[in-house]
């Protein structure tokens, strides 16, 4: 999520080794939080002891629209832990997608209801409604097709939060609420918290005006970041200008070339073009049988009707349980 301008978020991944210059200087992270109603950090999938004590425990995090969630967005996972294995001191523990909020007004967005495909029961009182977390696109693509992958819904059911503050949460959940991991021997220790995002975000950090000094200096500095290559954003020359975190940012190439985008998918959908094994199954069969991005005008439309008819049969389009 960009801080400043709202623009690319970050979708893929990339390392970051953190040095203890970097993390002296960047600033204590935040510990009073927000919760959506009847929220429930997952960690149901979360590594709580560590294989090797010798090497760090390491939660990747990947911040995105994820509208909808492609194999690319599954795989930058994938290739973090081949990086981390062969190039650091890394042991990595979980990863997490954490969609943005239905605050953050990007093109094709829709509402956090399907992309985490909530229904809402209403309350008895005051006409409120009580959030019943069923699956989301991204949970059916985690589920489906991951052993280790969760899915936060933390960001996606707030106001607008910046991504310094959405790695805040995670590290306050992980290393305050659940005590951290151990070693096998039972020392506890504390999990660093890394962004995993697309070059196409380092290119935004980059851009003068964009993002502040301030939340660059916290993500980079603090927790720093895994970038996956991405075609068309050239990661090299977008790090020179970040050259004072320059190691605590990790580059990943993409050995095989994968271009695969959400925009690029929708707009495959729009054309009436198949997208399946651009996309998991499960996430084809649920934007098919809600009629979704048909466009992009109907599709906070089918969202709603969708959503209206969960509401009045009490059951969500597709209720699976995690």
């Amino acid at each position: 999520m960009n801080p400043v301008s709202g623009k690319s978020l970050a979708s893929c991944h990339t390392v970051l080794l953190l040095s203890p210059r970097c993390v002296e200087m960047a600033s204590q992270p935040r510990r009073d939080f927000p919760y959506p109603p009847d929220y429930s950090f997952p960690h149901h999938r979360l590594r709580r002891v560590q294989r090797d004590a010798s090497k760090t425990p390491v939660v990747l995090v990947a911040c995105g629209s994820f509208s909808p969630v492609t194999y690319l967005h599954l795989r930058m996972f994938e290739m973090a832990i081949d990086y981390a294995r062969q190039n650091t001191d890394y042991e990595i523990m979980g990863g997490y997608l954490s969609p943005v909020s239905d605050m953050y007004k990007k093109q094709g967005l829709l509402n956090a209801t399907h992309r985490l495909s909530i229904y809402l029961s209403p309350l008895n009182s005051n006409s409120h409604y009580f959030l019943l977390i069923s699956v989301n696109m991204c949970s059916l693509a985690a589920e489906d097709t991951s052993s280790w992958l969760m899915v936060d819904a933390w960001e996606a059911f707030l106001d607008y939060q910046r991504t310094a503050i959405v790695l805040d949460h995670f590290e306050h959940e992980i290393n305050t609420v659940l005590g951290g991991v151990q070693t096998e021997d039972g020392e506890h220790r504390a999990a660093r918290i890394i962004l995993l995002a697309g070059s196409d975000l380092i290119a935004t950090m980059s851009e003068p005006g964009v993002w502040s000094y301030n939340d660059l200096d916290h993500i980079l500095g603090r927790y720093g970041t895994f970038i996956v290559e991405r075609a068309g954003a050239g990661m090299e020359q977008a790090t020179d200008s970040l050259a004072r975190w320059r190691e605590n940012i990790h580059l990943i190439p993409q050995l095989i070339q994968n271009d695969v985008s959400s925009t690029k998918v929708r707009l495959f959908l729009r054309r009436g073009l198949s997208v399946h094994y651009l996309i998991p199954a499960g996430v084809v069969d649920y934007i098919q049988r809600n009629h979704l991005y048909q466009d992009e005008t109907s599709a906070a439309a089918a969202g709603a009707m969708a959503l209206k008819k969960e509401q009045q049969t009490g059951l969500p389009s597709k209720l699976l349980s995690s």
